[in-house]
């Protein structure tokens, strides 16, 4: 068996791979780590709206209790809302219950520590230790000492949170909300009218087996037809747990995790709140949004993909803004992890405070072409050191020059190597991505 803990928690099939047998150890492991059962520990709790939900939260639950402490049930709400009510509530830690924009049939558990931050690979490395070498043997309290659990008013405080962080109000502005059918269904409308705004919601009707079913921040399409069809100003579209965010401007076109930190740390340097004039992204982020941002005097620092090596890099450079091209953006003046309904707000309130439509905000960047081809491999890792796998890059590199880039990567979960190749000459960048996956092929190809 692998690593149980991937990038963003233990995710699989529920009720297959990811079985309440499982999330019932995790309940108890995860308690008997990350609260050392001192007394009066309690973990938050949260979940999104799939149907296998309430299945693997009643079992986590019940491996918490087991282990003493008590759980604080959330309910239905974000990821980033789990994260922020985890710290503001006191709680030892907390877990939210999604597999984000997956499809229903999966589901997965994801820890966060009493501050609200994800957590590190060496706790992970921990609680996947005990799972493996055998937690039967950890303590079985019992009488008065077992656990309790304890409903918590989530969304309430969680909205409270939200609107204390702008200063506007958006009054006269028609937006449209595609809520995925996921954990933002009950929090963004609300959010969003009580700012001001005339909103149109899309999505928003959660049965348990539709959340991100032809929807949501992966279907970005369906708000570009609402937004079009309303005469909206903008749309705004989320994930099933509501961490990421893709936004729409009023002609229909996609403004993605890279136009929406270029708007934000403009404004923000502008209003000398961009610390340092930094901001971090992955490596997948639009050459011209990194060109763009050095025109406007703000240093991009690249880190790997994932929105937790962004949190990491973030942490250690002491930067407030970060995020992926995918729409996972952290405002870390404001909260420890990506949040789609935060990110939508602040950038709603740089159009009020600019005032200028969306459509003029978005054109502080160019989008360079970009291409990618997936090429499945006997070892993923062997084309850094293949002579002539690195002899073609550096023939692409070359033809390029400064003028665009080529990036090739390993899979996480697979056995593929990403080509990915970027600049303003479509017509070459088709022929050196040809070039070189023709190469992985015939050196690494199955």
């Amino acid at each position: 068996m692998g690593r149980l803990f991937g990038t963003d928690g233990v995710r699989g099939v529920a009720n297959r791979d990811l079985t309440p047998e499982m999330a019932f150890r995790l309940g108890r492991v995860g308690a008997y780590v990350l609260t050392n059962r001192t007394p009066g520990a309690r973990i938050a709790v949260g979940k999104d709206t799939r149907i296998s939900g309430d299945m693997l939260e009643m079992a986590l639950i019940s491996g918490i209790l087991s282990m003493g402490v008590d759980a604080l049930r959330l309910g239905v709400i974000s990821t980033p809302g789990v994260a922020y009510l985890t710290k503001q509530l006191g709680a030892d830690a907390g877990v939210m219950i999604s597999a984000s924009h997956n499809p229903v049939e999966d589901n997965g558990i994801k820890f966060f520590g009493g501050d609200g931050f994800k957590l590190l690979d060496g706790i992970e490395d921990r609680i996947e230790q005990i799972l493996r070498e055998d937690d039967s043997k950890l303590p079985r309290p019992t009488g008065p000492h077992i656990g309790r659990v304890y409903d918590e008013p989530a969304q309430e405080a969680y909205i409270r949170f939200l609107l204390s962080t702008v200063d506007v109000r958006f009054d006269g502005l028609r937006i449209v909300l595609d809520c995925a059918n996921g954990a933002a269904s009950a929090i963004a409308p609300e959010v969003f009218r009580q700012l001001g705004a005339d909103v149109t919601v899309i999505h928003a009707n959660p049965d348990g087996v539709n959340i991100n079913v032809g929807c949501g921040s992966t279907n970005p399409h369906i708000v570009q037809r609402a937004v079009l069809a309303n005469g909206a100003d903008f749309g705004l579209s989320f994930d099933g747990d509501a961490d990421r965010l893709i936004a729409v401007d009023s002609t229909g076109e996609i403004v993605d995790g890279d136009f929406i930190m270029a708007i934000c740390a403009k404004a923000m340097k502008k209003a000398g709140r961009l610390k340092d004039d930094k901001l971090v992204a992955t490596v997948m982020s639009n050459l011209g949004f990194v060109k763009a941002m050095e025109e406007n005097g703000i240093q991009v620092v690249r880190t790997a993909v994932g929105d937790r090596y962004v949190m990491e890099r973030m942490r250690e450079d002491d930067a407030v803004l970060g995020g992926e091209q995918s729409g996972h953006i952290i405002f870390l003046n404001h909260t420890t992890t990506g949040d789609g309904i935060l990110t939508a707000i602040q950038l709603v309130q740089v159009i009020v405070q600019e005032g200028k439509p969306l459509s003029e905000l978005r054109k502080v960047m160019t989008r360079y072409p970009q291409f990618l081809e997936n090429v499945r491999v006997t070892d993923k890792h062997a084309w850094r050191d293949n002579a002539a796998i690195q002899a073609a890059l550096a023939a692409a590199e070359e033809r390029l020059g400064d003028t665009g880039r080529v990036l090739v990567r390993e899979s996480g979960t697979e056995q593929l190597i990403r080509v990915m190749a970027e600049g303003p000459d479509e017509k070459l960048l088709r022929q050196l991505i040809g070039d070189i996956v023709r190469v992985v092929e015939a050196e690494l190809g199955v």
